[in-house]
């Protein structure tokens, strides 16, 4: 064996000895505050929670609040599940000004002479156009891969490029007055994927002028909501089970718990999945996903022999 390969497995095999396994699991359903990025909030709770193996199911922005849904341990595993669930925020929308970032924090690049949004007409606009199956341009804040390289990093050089629109699905859209005429409140339930920041600047251009965002704040991902959430100051850490709520659960018996941790494929339940596959008593084992013609087979296995 060459000695170059010799030093690579050496090398590998020392990291995997100094990693150890985690040791605290479950779920953290996090009400991140304003001014601090996902990736530092995870960073927070890796230290109270004494564990390394920290990861989140979707990134909010660094000036938006809400809820982040935050695996630990070998709950991490699941959060790919959890990422992909519809999302709910409210925001405020101010007309007459556009920013770099689209939304409070970034710098004013055009101002417009554009009368104040009439409620009603602006919600038929959005009725229109905004709700559906739409498409979408990314802000060039936002952590899409262009060549390699995110597009927010770009965006701090002060290079921008084209970005093609990219399909999403706003289920509602709605607008409320607020004190100032020129802001309206915001309620979006949509899609994994979509950006608020982009439907706040388009709906300002369909009026005839421009926008921007502030006051963002995500209200729920899938079945969690803020009512479940914690402060980063006094986290809660929930059961891994809890990671499965929105999930579709099946129960086997002992002889399909075997069946299970020996990876077989099995024939697809109702629903399209995923499936979370409990044990009679009630321990959580394995995930199955959808495979061809009306099977499906394990892509996570929790349980043990």
């Amino acid at each position: 064996m060459p000695i170059t390969t010799q030093l690579r497995l050496k090398q590998t095999t020392k990291r995997m000895a100094r990693r150890k396994p985690p040791t605290v699991h479950g779920l953290v359903v996090l009400d991140k505050p304003a001014g601090m990025t996902s990736h530092a909030a995870v960073a927070r709770l890796r230290k109270s929670l004494a564990e390394k193996r920290v990861g989140h199911a979707g990134t909010l922005d660094p000036d938006a609040t809400g809820v982040l849904v935050v695996g630990v341990g070998n709950a991490t595993r699941l959060m790919r599940f959890l990422s992909g669930m519809d999302k709910e925020y409210v925001a405020q929308i101010v007309f007459g000004s556009e920013t770099d970032t689209l939304d409070s924090a970034g710098v004013v690049t055009k101002t417009h002479g554009m009368s104040a949004p009439d409620v009603t007409e602006t919600q038929r606009i959005i009725d229109a156009q905004f709700v559906g199956d739409i498409l979408q341009i990314p802000p060039m804040v936002s952590a899409i891969r262009v060549n390699g390289k995110r597009l927010h990093q770009l965006a701090r050089e002060g290079i921008e490029v084209d970005r093609a629109p990219r399909p999403v699905h706003v289920h509602q859209f709605t607008v409320s007055a607020t004190i100032d005429p020129m802001v309206l409140q915001a309620t979006v339930r949509c899609g994994s994927g979509t950006y608020i920041r982009s439907l706040g600047a388009d709906l300002g251009r369909a009026l005839g002028g421009g926008a921007h965002i502030r006051a963002l704040r995500r209200t729920s991902v899938g079945p969690f909501v803020l009512a479940d959430s914690c402060s980063l100051d006094e986290p809660v850490l929930h059961d891994v089970l809890m990671a499965l709520r929105g999930m579709n659960q099946v129960t086997l018996d002992s002889e399909g718990i075997n069946d299970v941790l020996y990876g077989r494929p099995m024939k697809a339940w109702d629903g399209d999945g995923p499936w979370a596959i409990i044990s009679v008593d009630g321990e959580f084992i394995a995930v199955y996903e959808k495979w061809k013609d009306d099977m499906a087979k394990p892509t996570v296995v929790f349980g043990g022999r």
